[in-house]
Order: C-alpha cells, then sequence, then structure tokens
C-alpha cells in the first residue's frame, strides 16, 4: 500500500471514529501544559506586593526555536523589565523572575524555588528549556540597614562587604555550574542618594567596587554597568529626592540600556 494512501485511510477512521487528528490533539496538549504552567506560575508570583504589580510578572509561554532570557534583580529591575519584553518581543522569550530577588543570600534558593516549582521533571507539564542569557543584580538590598523589619540606617546592615562577595561568588559558581550554556550579563547595582532611608550615598559604589573584584574570576561572565548609565539622570530619573527608585522615564531608559545589552549575545 502507498504511504499516501495509507496516511488518507488512518485520517479517514480517525474521523469516522470521531476522533481528533492528531495535529489537533497535540495542539490540545500544548494548550493544556499551557494553562498548567500558567497557573503554577500565578502561584509562584502571588507573595508580590501591590506596589510591584506589573505586567513584568504576567505569565510568559515560552516560545520554541526562541531564545530563553532570565531577567534576575531588585524593585529597579522589576520597573524596567517590562520595558525589555517589549522591545524583545518575538526575538526571545523574556521572563523575569518571580518575586524581588532581594539580598545575596536569597539568590540561589530564589533560582531552585523557580526551578523546582517550574521545570520538568518537578512539574511533569511544566518548562522544558534552558536559558540562553541570564541578567541578573544583586547588591541594593545587600547594602541597606534594617532594625526589626525596617529600613534605619541604626539597624544592622543586611550584608557586610566580605559577606557580599562570599555571597556573589557562591552566585558566579552556581551559575557556571547549572547553566554553563547561557551567557551570564551582572549588572552593576544603580546609585544611593543623599537621604535615602535606610541606605548610605555612596554605598553602591563601595559594592560595585567589591562586586568586580569577584567577578575579575570569571572572565566569562559579562558586565552591564547600569550604574554608570543611571547616575548622571539621578536628579531627572528619580521618584522623589532621597528614593533609589525611578520614575517612569528613567525606567523605560534603563529598560532600552538592558535591552540593548542583552541583544547583543541573542
Amino acid at each position: 500500500m502507498k504511504r499516501q494512501t495509507f496516511v488518507e485511510l488512518m485520517v479517514t477512521g480517525v474521523l469516522a471514529l470521531g476522533l481528533q487528528p492528531l495535529t489537533y490533539a497535540f495542539q490540545n496538549l500544548k494548550d493544556t501544559n499551557h494553562d498548567i504552567c500558567k497557573k503554577v506560575w500565578d502561584a509562584l508570583c502571588g507573595d508580590i506586593g501591590e506596589t510591584y504589580k506589573t505586567d513584568a510578572f504576567n505569565y510568559v509561554a515560552p516560545v520554541k526555536g526562541k531564545p530563553n532570557v532570565l531577567i534576575y534583580g531588585d524593585s529597579i529591575s522589576i520597573m524596567y523589565s517590562s520595558t525589555v519584553m517589549k522591545i524583545l518581543a518575538g526575538k526571545a522569550n523574556v521572563i523575569r523572575l518571580f518575586k524581588n530577588g532581594g539580598s545575596s543570600k536569597h539568590f540561589i534558593p530564589n533560582m531552585d524555588r523557580m526551578n523546582q516549582t517550574m521545570f520538568q521533571p518537578n512539574l511533569e507539564a511544566g518548562w522544558n528549556f534552558k536559558w540562553d542569557v541570564i541578567h541578573f543584580n544583586v547588591g541594593l538590598h545587600d547594602l541597606k540597614y534594617l532594625k526589626g523589619k525596617h529600613l534605619n540606617l541604626n539597624g544592622e546592615q543586611v550584608s557586610s562587604i566580605s559577606d557580599y562577595k562570599l555571597q556573589l561568588d557562591a552566585i558566579c559558581t552556581y551559575l557556571r555550574t547549572n547553566h554553563p550554556q547561557a551567557t551570564l550579563i551582572f549588572a552593576t547595582t544603580t546609585s544611593v542618594p543623599k537621604g535615602a532611608k535606610g541606605r548610605k550615598e555612596g554605598d553602591s559604589v563601595v559594592y560595585n567596587k567589591a562586586a568586580l573584584e569577584v567577578l575579575s574570576q570569571y572572565p566569562v561572565i559579562e558586565i552591564n554597568d547600569l550604574y554608570t548609565f543611571t547616575k548622571p539622570h539621578q536628579k531627572d530619573w528619580a521618584q522623589a529626592a532621597g528614593n533609589v527608585h525611578y520614575n517612569s522615564l528613567g525606567s523605560e531608559e534603563q529598560g532600552k540600556a538592558v535591552a540593548r545589552v542583552i541583544s547583543e549575545y541573542l
């Protein structure tokens, strides 16, 4: 029997039995997997506060054949991630971490939680891809001072310089070990303005210097100097005097800068 005749008979038989054509069945399977991943992702993002609930946390269904990009960072990155996603739409699957990344000591637990929650085989119908680019930053939460849970210069600093360097070194080792095929891009920490609550002006410079000392041991990790890019515009882009966060213009410009850097490695 000719192959074409065999295929025609198979399709006719499937339709006669009231069964779905195989391609349609496979599409339904993909849709089901998408729904499962979306529900799990939405639950994973459930502890995001209202202040930072942006479309950066909307579920992104990875499109096969496109590069996969992860953005890991603090609230600064939350605010520029949407712009990166828009610019790279159609060119890459851009996913940001499911929460505020926090200090350097939270990096590995956050990455492990996302991996164990979203990826196969832990989630049977979950993600099944490898990251091509990981753009990451830690620092702004390390250099802050807390008294209890509140920002206060009379409290204790979250991470000393020595602790920060040790934790960043562990992060670099973790990424190189678990994602050897990915291009890794470290973004320097944006500036702390005068009068910032619970943070000291100039500490970003100190922590960025420490970060670059660690990264010098990992020449394969690229540097996105977001501090130098942002600093000249601090006055115009700040949400308010003494605020480490940026207004919509600042976040958009940062997003454009991050997208440009990532695009170089797609």
